[in-house]
């Protein structure tokens, strides 16, 4: 698992730094423990990147977010969210090609895709998604032990890239 983490965040690292304008969306239910992960790694990156940087805390409705995004016109756009992976949790996946795919990776209702293509036609910019296997997504508050540890992980690679 831990190379699989290393290799996820390598990968993470060598894609946000190509980007010029880079827009990260933190996607999660504040009230699902785990489901959270995308709005806590953002919440933990305000204050700590350039202004070549937009940070979207979507919680469940990044759709509602597509005309800020559409207007900062990012290079690059990570959305973050947990996704059931079966993995073990706090298992990180990044996934660069996003267009065409029928499955759904999401916890989420919304299918992502469609989201994730809609800004690609729209901005241009190269679209990922990191997505996070979670251990926990029932109802409750703050992440569990392994999904922390993920967060504090991936909140210091992001800043250390983008600053």
């Amino acid at each position: 698992m831990i190379s699989k983490r290393i290799r996820a965040l390598n990968e993470l690292e060598q894609w946000l730094s190509k980007s010029q304008r880079i827009v990260i969306v933190g996607i999660g239910n504040p009230i699902r423990r785990d489901d959270n992960i995308g709005v806590e790694i953002v919440s933990g990156l305000e204050g700590n990147v350039s202004e070549t940087v937009l940070l979207i805390k979507s919680e469940t409705v990044p759709e509602s977010f597509i005309e800020p995004i559409i207007e900062f016109q990012p290079t690059n756009i990570l959305i973050i969210d947990a996704a059931l992976l079966n993995l073990s949790p706090g298992s990180v996946k990044l996934v660069k090609s996003l267009t065409g795919s029928k499955t759904a990776i999401s916890t989420h209702a919304l299918p992502i895709q469609i989201f994730c293509e809609y800004l690609i036609k729209m901005t241009q910019a190269q679209v990922a998604m990191l997505l996070i296997q979670p251990k926990d997504t029932s109802f409750g508050e703050g992440l569990t032990h392994e999904l922390d540890l993920t967060r504090r992980t991936i909140t210091k690679k992001i800043q250390s890239v983008v600053n």
